[in-house]
């Protein structure tokens, strides 16, 4: 039996009044404080992870700070708290743990939390970018696009998954704007990118202009609000928003009935797992960044994988390759915890035309 972990945390303090009615009546600082001193702890313990070659049980972990607090409190306390709560892991019997929303963000992207355990650590983004991009090139065709031909914007391009994606869509995409906030990083993508595949490649910080002549979006950034409005996206666009928390507002999906909104990498796990814990998914469905988590212990390669900011398309490919083997696919389309059907895209399509 192989084993794995994946840290857990939560996004914002309301995901905490969702786990519990009774911290609602908790005022915003004295939650806060209470989750920075709060231990990190046994979530869940998953079973029923089988493919065709191997067998796997895991366990989710608790890290109690909120992305708002990763970003905020000092870099070094945020990452003893997760190699804390990776040492959890290792008492329980882990071999990888995978490493879960903003604790694959803090300070060098899980290198130095790799350093300090005695177990292989995995952020999960390897196989989040190949499922993401999996998930928008159907989308854009049963939108009746030509992604070749459409116009692509990446929000949050200087990131690690923002610009792997930059990487392996010059493959197939002639033009592709990367939008962040700072350009100096965007320049150095798109100089490095630039006429060696099929894109070219335009820069920009300002990412409500970019949003509205876009025809396909891929929304990658570390915001922890926020950043696309129901009045930034053009009529017909297609958004994958792999972000967590939400890059995406919730009024897009009210309000914009002739867009579609789908959410990166949400993967059917084979066998009959139970992962004992509600984190919003179908049974028998996870984030892809727990899926590379899953299919690492299935394969038994107890290996540092997908670590830093630096991701290579090689190994995405390969992580894709060793998915396919052990049975892991795509789960449809999701969008705030609902499955986005083949009838509303046909609705939304047919919103787009009128």
């Amino acid at each position: 039996m192989e084993k794995f972990a994946f840290v857990l945390h939560p996004l914002s303090l309301e995901d905490m009044q969702m786990v519990s009615p009774f911290v609602r009546y908790v005022p915003d600082f004295l939650l806060e404080y209470m989750l920075k001193k709060k231990k990190p702890f046994e979530v869940s313990h998953i079973t029923g992870v089988k493919s065709a070659y191997a067998e796997a049980e895991g366990w989710f972990v608790g890290c109690p700070l909120t992305a708002k607090q990763m970003m905020e409190l000092p870099e070094e306390f945020v990452i003893d708290r997760i190699v804390e709560t990776g040492k959890v892991a290792e008492e329980l019997g882990a071999k990888i743990l995978g490493l879960g929303a903003f604790t694959s963000i803090v300070g060098d992207a899980g290198i130095t939390i790799a350093e300090r355990l005695n177990i292989a650590v995995t952020s999960g983004n390897s196989y989040t970018v190949a499922t993401a991009l999996e998930g928008t090139r159907e989308a854009a065709r049963l939108m009746g696009k030509d992604l070749r031909n459409a116009e692509v914007a990446i929000i949050g391009a200087s990131g690690s998954i923002g610009s792997a994606c930059a990487r392996i869509l010059s493959r197939e995409v002639r033009h592709i704007n990367l939008v962040a906030r700072r350009i100096g990083p965007l320049e150095e993508l798109a100089q490095e990118l630039n006429g060696h595949d099929v894109a070219t490649f335009s820069v920009s910080s300002d990412v409500k202009k970019s949003l509205h002549k876009a025809d396909v979006v891929i929304a990658v950034t570390s915001a922890v609000d926020f950043i696309i409005d129901p009045s930034d996206l053009k009529s017909g666009a297609v958004v994958c928003d792999v972000a967590r928390p939400r890059n995406v507002s919730r009024n897009v999906s009210a309000l914009r009935n002739d867009v579609l909104v789908i959410e990166g990498g949400v993967i059917h796990v084979p066998g009959n797992v139970d992962f004992r814990f509600n984190f919003g998914f179908p049974p028998h469905t996870c984030f892809a960044c727990m899926a590379e988590t899953m299919i690492l212990a299935l394969e038994g390669r107890y290996e540092n994988f997908t670590l830093g900011r630096n991701l290579d398309p090689a190994q995405i490919d390969t992580i894709s390759e060793l998915a396919a083997k052990h049975g892991f696919t795509l789960a449809g389309f999701r969008n705030f915890e609902h499955a986005v059907t083949p009838e509303m895209i046909e609705k939304i399509k047919g919103n787009v035309k009128r």
